[in-house]
């Protein structure tokens, strides 16, 4: 144990917390003597510690245990054959694990479960870090079920969780280790290279005795060795995958360069030559290594959003059975209608609606909120959410790749892996300028040959390395890669390959309002009868029609119990939706579709030909949506909102938002001609709808941005999928893609320039093979950087925001 952790017993009856856990007590208090304890789970596992000899846990600890939970504490899907080929690994002995518990707090925690699962018979081997929160347990299957284990964990009040992501973290770890370890032997293999280098270096005058000359080439070549075949193998491997697709890349320039120089200075160390490029050879490598990797790093942050999106949700629920008890399933099991039990400050394992009563859920993966959001009864709660306060009830309604979450992990990663336009065209730059390069240096080579031959090939060598198009084939996917990360965090999917750079370029924003400004979750406000129809029966033909349906206003009616069912059920877009009930035609929607009456902007229900019902429906509006049309404004965007609903309800939300360009009562055909007319104009168009009636005018504008909710996270009408319930999402997006556009065109000047201000340099022999691999390093490794900003600026939005 860590002499360093305070001494201090933390014996607490007298002041009215549990002496495990440290919650309050309550009037019901478990007491054991001068102890007192929240619950029977608590009181059992103060027992447990100190009849195996380790109560010095409760002196040692600077933080309480968590709370033990009893009724969570089943394991046994844990044992399945399912789970422990996903998430463990065989060892020597036996099998093993990493679990998470987010109850560790300190290092006496630690060392209370080391030893507490050290002491159990069948247990290999038993690690806790208390910084990461990871258990690693290797244990014998034939002496001991892995759900003994967790279950002694839970009941020290440890709650484990299967790591989701442990397999792919571990690879992840281990390549990074390997590049570290490359990175490491390059850098030791460089400086010695240099510095015997220096030395031959230093003797301009050609003093130094030949056999010491031939020492420090010897010398040299030794340390170079593991820098050129280790440290550069990715180049070497890429180099051999490149010949073998017979084409001629990147990979290829930098290891044919690299043996060129390497093979050179060999052959000259062993016929005792004038020159050797060792050190141009190692610096290359490191120079390179250090550019990937700051590379890979920007890559990471962009797929980052992926990694927690596959870790979201946990590898078991738990799930009620018919007598009310529980038990823990693999998600594979879980099946519509389910209902599920989901632990305060756990994952939801699925999509489903809320039962009982409210509960907060953290949506920050899904939608980009860091506010937890309040769901109540009846309201959907998504996979991947956090549930926050107390335990929450759902029945399933969506499971495994249908869910949101997946929906969402396929959209980022599409967006992650498409290579736009602009980005093809300069990778074939790229190829077309390694084989001009290879061409003109074979031109080099010849000219220096015969004016010059004891500099051709240093020249030569110098002038592949400087002109290597790293930089080039870098500029415009780094940045691209690192804005859809950013934007992915945000909330802001892209679902085509080129709508960033249309997006940089908007200067009109045409905006729907049912389900863009307005929220998406309308409210019936009141219900006029007509005739002898009387109000419920209205309501429920008005929900059965609905019934279905993937329209916001439908939501207005999703709490209605429909005793009806409609048939041959039809929508009019701009007009309403229609069905038969009970041998009726039946119609809801504007008045001249409803009952041939004049539109007063109302829902009204009839046959036809006669009205029945006036239903009126009342919206709230979107969270941001003010700051959204000032921030476009002030972008020099122009802003309309072009609108299904009746006059009055859009002039009223264009009021509110300070919206001055107002259409109302338009068709999707009337919306697209709009669109078309600001089009003929010469206007970049963006149009920001809910994605479900507005397919012809997203597909229409240049760029189109659909407000994700429900159904709409499936509409590929739309450019961008706005997973936020925010609209300052909008403008955000806008503003990175316009930044995003300035930083190509940084990195495009710079690689460019670099390359026609360079290659002069070298062919012309004003530069020696080191710094020609310093200067290209230094190239790539700016464009990198200059990507990254990217990612920096728009956390600094997120956290102004």
């Amino acid at each position: 144990m860590d002499a360093a952790l305070p001494l201090r017993d933390t014996r607490t009856a007298d002041i009215g917390v549990c002496h495990h856990c440290g919650e309050t007590l309550a009037a019901d208090a478990v007491r054991d003597g001068d102890r007192a304890f929240c619950c029977n789970g608590c009181a059992a596992a103060s027992t447990w510690i100190r009849e195996a000899a380790l109560g010095d846990y409760y002196a040692l600890r600077t933080s309480p245990a968590g709370r033990v939970q009893v009724d969570a504490s089943d394991f046994g899907a844990w044992d399945r054959d399912v789970v422990l080929a996903e998430h463990t690994r065989v060892v020597p002995g036996g099998r093993e694990i990493t679990v998470l518990t987010d109850a560790m707090r300190c290092a006496a925690c630690a060392w209370l479960i080391d030893r507490a699962l050290r002491r159990h018979p069948g247990v290999l081997d038993a690690g806790a870090n208390a910084v990461t929160g990871r258990v690693v347990v290797a244990w014998d299957p034939q002496r001991v079920a892995l759900s003994t284990l967790m279950q002694r964990l839970a009941a020290l009040g440890y709650r484990p969780w299967l790591a989701t992501g442990d397999a792919r973290e571990q690879a992840q770890r281990r390549e990074r280790r390997r590049w570290l370890l490359r990175l490491g032997v390059a850098g030791l293999g460089a400086i010695q290279a240099m510095m015997f280098a220096e030395a031959l270096y230093l003797d301009t005058a050609q003093q130094m005795p030949v056999a010491t000359r031939d020492f420090f080439r010897w010398i040299t070549f030794l340390v170079s060795t593991p820098v050129v075949f280790y440290s550069g193998w990715p180049f070497l491997e890429g180099m051999w995958r490149e010949l073998r697709g017979r084409r001629v890349g990147m990979d290829t320039l930098i290891a044919g360069s690299t043996l060129l120089a390497y093979v050179a200075s060999l052959v000259e160390t062993l016929r005792g030559g004038t020159h050797v490029w060792y050190d141009a050879a190692v610096m290359f490598v490191l120079l390179l290594l250090v550019a990937r990797m700051f590379e890979q790093r920007a890559r990471g942050i962009a797929s980052a959003q992926v990694d927690a999106l596959a870790r979201a949700r946990p590898a078991l629920a738990l799930r009620e059975r018919k007598d009310g008890s529980t038990e823990q399933v693999p998600l594979g099991e879980i099946a519509i209608g389910d209902v599920l039990r989901v632990a305060a400050g756990e994952a939801v394992p699925a999509d489903g609606v809320l039962l009982d009563r409210a509960a907060s859920f953290d949506e920050a993966l899904i939608t980009g909120e860091s506010t937890p959001a309040r769901r109540e009864a009846g309201d959907a709660a998504l996979a991947g959410s956090v549930c926050r306060e107390h335990a929450a009830r759902l029945r399933v309604v969506r499971t495994g790749a249908d869910t949101r979450l997946s929906q969402l992990t396929r959209l980022v990663e599409q967006a992650q892996s498409a290579r736009p336009r602009l980005a093809r065209a300069a990778e074939r730059v790229a190829g077309g300028f390694v084989v001009a390069l290879l061409l003109w240096a074979v031109a080099t080579f010849a000219w220096w040959h015969v004016h010059e031959p004891a500099r051709a090939l240093e020249v030569t060598l110098a002038l592949l390395v400087v002109s290597c198009p790293c930089a080039l084939s870098l500029a415009i996917p780094t940045a691209l890669t690192t804005a859809n990360g950013a934007l992915a965090r945000i909330g802001v999917l892209g679902v085509r390959e080129d709508a960033l750079s249309t997006l940089a370029r908007v200067d009109r924003v045409v905006l729907d309002k049912t389900g863009t400004l307005s929220n998406g979750h309308p409210e019936l406000d009141s219900v006029a009868t007509l005739g002898n129809l009387d109000a419920l029966d209205a309501l429920s033909i008005a929900s059965a029609l609905e019934r279905g349906s993937a329209h916001p206003l439908a939501q207005a009616f999703a709490h209605i119990a429909a005793n009806r069912t409609a048939h041959d059920v039809q929508a009019v877009a701009g007009c309403g939706i229609e069905g038969d009930i009970e041998g009726v035609r039946w119609r809801l929607g504007r008045a001249d579709f409803a009952a041939r009456q004049a539109d007063d902007g109302a829902l009204w229900l009839g046959d036809g030909t006669r009205a029945f019902a006036r239903i009126t429906v009342r919206e709230t509006m979107r969270d941001g949506a003010r700051q959204a049309i000032t921030a476009l404004r002030e972008a020099g965007i122009a802003v309309e909102l072009c609108s299904g609903d009746a006059t009055e309800a859009v002039a009223s939300f264009a009021r509110q938002v300070g919206i001055d360009d107002v259409l109302a009562r338009q068709s999707p055909e009337q919306k697209l001609a709009r669109v078309r007319e600001a089009q003929a104009r010469g206007d970049v168009v963006a149009m920001v709808g809910d994605g479900i009636n507005d397919a012809p005018v997203l597909a229409g504008a240049d760029v189109s941005l659909a407000m994700a909710e429900g159904a709409a996270l499936a509409q590929r009408a739309a450019d961008f999928v706005v997973t936020s319930p925010s609209l300052l999402r909008v403008p955000q997006a806008i503003a990175l893609a316009r930044r995003t556009q300035r930083i190509i065109r940084q990195n495009l000047a710079w690689a460019l320039g670099y390359n026609v201000l360079a290659i002069p340099l070298a062919a012309t022999g004003h530069v020696t093979p080191w710094i020609a691999a310093l200067g290209m390093a230094g190239s790539s490794l700016l464009v990198t950087l200059n990507a990254l900003r990217l990612s920096r600026g728009q956390r600094n939005e997120r956290r102004a925001a």
